[in-house]
């Protein structure tokens, strides 16, 4: 059976799915590039809980957790089954790590996770599971979340953390840059500290970006974009690498990266 990569995506505006971008070409394609997962595990940085909690629903709803989109943003549907048997053995996987874990049922999809699988796998016909981010905990623990779920690679699961590269909203609706702006340096520097750290397995630097990074506080005001990062490399198993394989910017300050980490 294929061990699959991990990713980490910037899953931008929730509208990203009707306007033509540089992101929305390369989601459109990425499915492309991988072999087909029996299964998808998401970690979205919209779905904020105080313990890991892997989502257990049959048939998930849809959930449009945002406002002032197009109408036709809330009619969008991603019909793709739950994975009961995935969301069980990965909270299990994070217990036997000493995480206090759990399966549990009464969420659906949030942006996070349809805006871009949505683009990704457009058939929504493989199973997803979403888990969640714990925002008050910090990189490393999130890195430690991914390497105690790192087995589901080996068993045909797709592992993506979905959150953004930078995602200082402030900046992006107040600070006056267009998209042909490029990134100013205190959003270019942080954004090249982590492709560094990626590309060179430093998953320790990544876990403690807040403390290690130039800039961070200033592109991430609230780390719950950037702490799918870690998840998903340190899913990706002992020694894993990351790889850079698409990076754009909206508005000067957004930036829309994505890795691949094996």
């Amino acid at each position: 059976m294929t061990t699959f990569p991990t990713f980490f995506i910037s899953h931008g505006s929730p509208n990203m799915i009707l306007h033509e971008s540089p992101a929305r070409e390369f989601l459109s394609g990425l499915g492309r590039t991988i072999p087909r997962p029996d299964a998808i595990l998401v970690m979205s940085a919209h779905f904020e809980t105080d313990q890991p909690i892997v989502c257990a629903d049959e048939k998930p709803k849809m959930i449009y957790d945002f406002g002032g989109f197009e109408p036709e943003m809330y009619t969008q549907q991603y019909l793709a089954p739950g994975a009961l048997g995935l969301a069980v053995e990965a909270a299990q996987l994070a217990e036997r790590a000493g995480l206090k874990a759990v399966a549990a049922t009464g969420r659906g999809y949030d942006h996070g996770t349809w805006v871009p699988l949505k683009l990704i796998y457009p058939d929504a016909d493989i199973p997803v599971a979403q888990i969640s981010v714990q925002p008050h905990r910090g990189g490393a623990h999130h890195a430690a979340v991914g390497r105690a779920l790192a087995p589901l690679r080996e068993k045909g699961v797709l592992v993506i953390g979905s959150g953004g590269a930078t995602h200082n909203l402030r900046a992006l609706y107040t600070g006056g840059y267009t998209d042909a702006d490029p990134a100013p340096a205190w959003v270019a520097d942080f954004d090249e500290w982590v492709r560094d750290k990626a590309e060179g397995g430093d998953l320790d630097a990544i876990g403690d970006y807040e403390e290690s990074a130039p800039f961070a506080r200033e592109n991430h005001p609230s780390p719950e974009h950037f702490l799918p990062m870690p998840f998903a490399m340190g899913a990706a198993g002992e020694g894993a690498k990351g790889e850079r394989i698409h990076a754009s910017v909206q508005r000067g300050v957004l930036m829309l990266d994505a890795y691949r980490f094996q």
